[in-house]
């Protein structure tokens, strides 16, 4: 097979530097020929660092260039849907970055179009492709723990120095991101079980805000169980006291657990049986680079497509669903 995906990006910033942009210039198949932001000087910087042939500082310009077949959307949440689905209705296959979109009535729409057109969706939940987790996934599947009974996530960071600063990051500004911290670290924990184990379902949950630093919770407490029984708890806090971290995830079954972290690429441990065991997490280069190999060789069979968007959205629904009891 010789047809190259050519990708052009939305939102050229912090996330396309190292974590995503290059890969797709490395990974088979795959040629990364255009940029856009809307500050047309870091577009052009962009592009000539990483020596991308095109910059716009439109979007729509962008969409129509016949050169790009296939748009990395990696702005914030706000404008996932609409220019996913702009791409997709001009005949172009959409990759969006995390959380899926500003909330589960987009993603459902993002959904639709995708059917509509018949152009693929996915989204940047790369965990799903990372060795270490799908060693986890290997793990699970060949029951050394045996059958998993509950599951634990504790995510605990103090506030970030841009956390006191105006203006605040978009990260915690409901309109640009679907809600704070947790819809922009959480929506990965959420992925990343439904991913190991199976679709969750909230059952309970409690978020506040304790320190008024910006308006979406700080803290969080949620309770879920999927449809086989298996039960989960996830605490998140992001006011904690200086230097203070944990960033854990704890899957326990009738014969051992699995603890390791979703963002530290840091040992696996497991215990089974009494016996303990360490696996290595290792950090590709580029973290996006095996699910960018994955999308771009399912554009280019151009059938089959094992799109991920209706798991992306469940992480969404979720996170809308927490964000309500606020």
């Amino acid at each position: 097979m010789t047809k190259i995906i050519n990708w052009g990006i939305i939102g050229c910033g912090n996330v396309t530097e190292v974590k995503s942009g290059p890969a797709f210039n490395k990974v088979n198949g795959s040629k990364l020929v255009a940029v856009m932001r809307r500050d047309a000087e870091k577009a052009r910087d962009y592009a000539q660092r990483h020596k991308v042939p095109k910059w716009y500082s439109d979007a729509s310009e962008l969409i129509k260039d016949e050169e790009v077949s296939a748009v990395y959307v990696a702005t914030p949440p706000d404008t996932h849907a609409e220019y996913a689905i702009m791409a997709m209705r001009a005949g172009k296959p959409a990759y969006v970055e995390k959380p899926m979109a500003l909330n589960f009535a987009q993603c459902q729409e993002m959904i639709r179009v995708s059917q509509q057109t018949g152009m693929p969706l996915f989204v940047a939940y790369y965990r799903r492709k990372l060795p270490g987790f799908l060693k986890i996934k290997e793990l699970l599947n060949e029951g050394v723990i045996g059958k998993p009974r509950h599951f634990e996530i504790r995510f605990i960071t103090p506030p970030r120095p841009e956390d006191h600063l105006e203006p605040l990051p978009w990260r915690v500004i409901p309109e640009l991101s679907g809600g704070g911290y947790l819809h922009d670290l959480g929506s990965h924990q959420l992925d990343v079980m439904d991913f190991l184990l199976e679709p969750l379902k909230l059952v309970d949950s409690h978020a506040e805000n304790n320190l008024g630093l910006y308006s979406p919770a700080d803290f969080v407490r949620a309770s879920f169980e999927t449809d086989s029984g298996i039960k989960g708890t996830g605490i998140w806090d992001f006011g904690a006291r200086d230097k203070e971290h944990t960033d854990i995830i704890t899957i326990s079954g009738d014969k051992g657990t699995i603890e390791f972290s979703c963002f530290e690429f840091t040992t696996t441990k497991v215990i089974s049986e009494g016996k303990e065991i360490l696996f290595d997490n290792p950090r590709p280069e580029h973290v996006q680079s095996g699910l960018i190999e994955f999308v771009t060789e399912e554009i280019r069979q151009g059938k089959n497509y094992k799109t991920n968007a209706i798991s992306a959205s469940r992480a969404t629904l979720l996170l809308d669903q927490i964000s309500s009891h606020q």
